[in-house]
């Protein structure tokens, strides 16, 4: 007798003997008991859980007519009836299997549905069953509607698919769907220690883990690589053997690699994936065997004890990785590692991809590498050259308070401002090319207000034509943020100087977008050394003595103490507190005068550079935006012409 491999030897031949799937076999159960029978159903999910087997179970509890020929229809078949026996056989005739894989025309489903107009002829229903529904054709489709909304009492429709999304609407809304779900990998390892103790082949747990996991939540392909590790191991299934047949990474290496992660040793971990290169490993599954301990990791980490499964043998090592690697490089290597996969392909060699993915890491860690750290330094915007013509002031220090500019003079009911983006108007003068100033030549003149003469006005229509005003005459710059006073409810009239103001004409001016919300202004809560803190960084700012991510940390960072040669700052963010940067702010401290120690301790700040110059902007804004919509002139173009102000286009300078 040939042999018969454990997929088909061990498939369930009633609900009972079927696991993973309670949801689907209870409310088939309930339905059979109660006799709410459907005249379609729709099974869906991936290969190997259950699809095939339901139907025939299905079937056998329609027909079943007990052992001594008088049962009816029944949530449990007897399994010895005719019925029963022969389903199980695949020879009952009223039990009908199509293969909608290779007979997907429309002539095989008339050829079925000739069938549907005869009463059964052993059985108490007819049952088509249709399997991989999602590979007939539109016609097909459109054959099989009719008799699948309307059939006879005595038809019962069954369809299978893994591809639900390709069966047509019309099909779904007239089936009972079931999902049956992938199984757990704990699932699937109760069932194989089952199977293999019943045939009597000797198994440790190690090689049920590793097949449970390979079997990615489909009962049949476990049983069948059962079936492969029983002829590998010579009918015994041991953890070495088996990892060797599936080709997976011993998690020691894997433990390996993550500590040496950790500890940001790189000549460990490249001379790993020597290792794994002269082992012939595969470096996807080296990859996905790190992501699998990653995920467990970080599980580890949020919940902490709960996480732990004390029957697992690498419990342990996963909860001393926890605590070695922080959360934030756990998630950003667990990210690596998943993308990493993806580009195995594009690498020269998958062993070269896999080390670049792994050495990723490094750089990001805290304590990188001098150079690294010093590369990263560099990375800032390109600086700004001045002009050659205007004169260089050097940086102004903070001062305590500056005394209120004169208040602004109201503007004659002849003047307008026009931003550079608005464009010359249609009538521009010849004569006046190249004045109008272009958005992307940062070297053009600015039009600033000035009076319109009646001789430069236009003779058709009467409109002025701006001139520049005079190097002589421009506005002197402001610095927003070497000029902020510590009062900075004062720093409000320094908006007097506006750049420019886009006035365009109704007729002209497409239907402006409305202005998103602002988002709410930031809390300051005056500290003690507030000011003394905000005039030192603003100082480093200004000289560039800082950079990156040490200016990052000196604009986020709150000076809560200072004295006996150490300073305490306070941040909210854990990336910002790494030694590097505090280091490298430590040392432009003491090149600016202030040679002290400093620490930083991770906690709530409301009282910051940063904060304080953000407030100190919105206030000049609206300031700004104030003293615009109180003008006479932009009062009377709004009133006369229908002008609106281009939101955004108000910036102080």
């Amino acid at each position: 007798m040939s042999y018969l491999v454990l997929a088909r030897k061990y498939r369930p031949r009633n609900f009972s003997e079927m696991v993973g799937q309670e949801h689907v076999v209870q409310a088939l159960t309930n339905a059979l008991t109660q006799q709410r029978l459907h005249h379609a159903y729709l099974f869906t999910g991936t290969r190997g859980v259950g699809k095939t087997t339901v139907s025939r179970i299905l079937a056998k509890s329609l027909n079943c007519t007990g052992a001594d020929g008088q049962g009816g229809i029944t949530a449990e078949p007897c399994g010895v009836c005719a019925a029963c026996t022969d389903i199980d056989a695949g020879r009952f005739v009223d039990y009908t299997e199509l293969d909608a894989a290779s007979n997907r025309g429309v002539d095989e489903v008339q050829g079925l549905l000739e069938q549907a107009v005869y009463k059964p002829v052993q059985g108490r229903f007819k049952v088509f069953m249709i399997d991989e529904v999602h590979m007939l054709t539109n016609t097909a489709f459109n054959a099989i509607l009719k008799t699948l909304e309307e059939p006879p009492d005595y038809l019962k429709f069954v369809l299978a698919t893994t591809d639900p999304q390709k069966v047509p609407v019309t099909v779904l809304s007239r089936c009972l769907q079931f999902n049956l779900r992938p199984m757990a990998p704990e699932t699937v390892l109760d069932h194989l220690a089952s199977v293999l103790a019943a045939e009597k082949v000797p198994a440790d747990p190690g090689s049920l883990r590793l097949l449970a996991r390979a079997a990615r939540g489909s009962m049949r392909d476990a049983l069948s690589l059962a079936d492969q590790a029983i002829a590998f191991g010579s009918g015994r299934l041991d953890e070495a053997a088996v990892r060797q047949m599936l080709g997976s990474v011993d998690h020691g290496v894997v433990f390996r690699l993550i500590d040496a992660l950790a500890a940001g040793d790189g000549r460990t971990v490249v001379e790993l994936a020597d290792q794994l290169r002269a082992a012939g490993q595969s470096a996807a599954n080296t990859l996905e065997d790190m992501a699998s301990v990653l995920q467990r990791m970080a599980v580890q980490q949020a919940v902490g004890d709960v996480a732990v499964d004390e029957t697992d043998p690498d419990a342990q090592e996963i909860a001393r990785l926890a605590a070695a690697m922080p959360a934030d490089e756990t998630q950003l290597l667990y990210s690596l590692c998943i993308h990493g996969r993806a580009e195995l392909g594009l690498a020269p060699d998958e062993y070269a991809g896999l080390t670049m993915v792994l050495l990723r890491l490094l750089p990001f860690k805290a304590g990188a590498s001098p150079q690294a750290s010093a590369a990263a330094e560099k990375k800032t915007l390109k600086r700004v050259e001045p002009d050659a013509a205007a004169p260089v002031q050097a940086p102004a220090k903070p001062t305590p308070a500056l005394s209120p500019p004169p208040a602004p003079q109201p503007a004659p009911p002849a003047q307008i401002d026009r931003a550079a983006d608005a464009g010359p108007p249609d009538d521009w003068d010849e004569g006046n090319e190249g004045l109008w100033p272009d958005a992307d030549r940062a070297d053009e003149p600015t039009l600033a207000r000035r009076d319109i003469d009646a001789s430069t006005a236009h003779p058709a229509r009467g409109r002025p034509v701006l001139q520049p005003l005079p190097v002589h005459q421009q506005p002197p710059p402001l610095n927003s943020e070497e000029n902020l006073p510590a009062a900075l409810a004062d720093s409000a009239l320094d908006a007097t100087n506006i750049v420019a103001v886009t006035v365009r004409e109704a007729a002209d001016a497409p239907e402006p977008r409305p202005r998103p919300l602002m988002a709410a202004p930031p809390t300051l809560v005056p500290g003690a050394e507030g000011d003394f803190w905000h005039g030192v960084v603003q100082d480093l700012v200004a000289r560039e003595a800082i950079t990156a991510l040490v200016r990052e940390l000196a604009l986020q960072s709150q000076l809560t103490s200072r004295g006996d040669g150490q300073w305490t700052l306070q941040v909210e963010s854990e990336s910002l507190g790494q030694s590097a940067a505090r280091e490298r702010l430590q040392t432009a401290l003491a090149d600016a005068g202030h040679p002290v120690r400093l620490r930083v301790e991770i906690g709530p700040v409301a009282d910051s550079p940063a904060r304080r110059n953000k407030i100190a902007a919105e206030q000049r804004l609206k300031a700004a935006e104030a003293l615009l919509m109180a003008d006479p002139f932009v009062q009377e173009m709004i009133r006369d012409f229908g002008a609106k102000i281009v939101p955004g286009s108000i910036k102080p300078l």
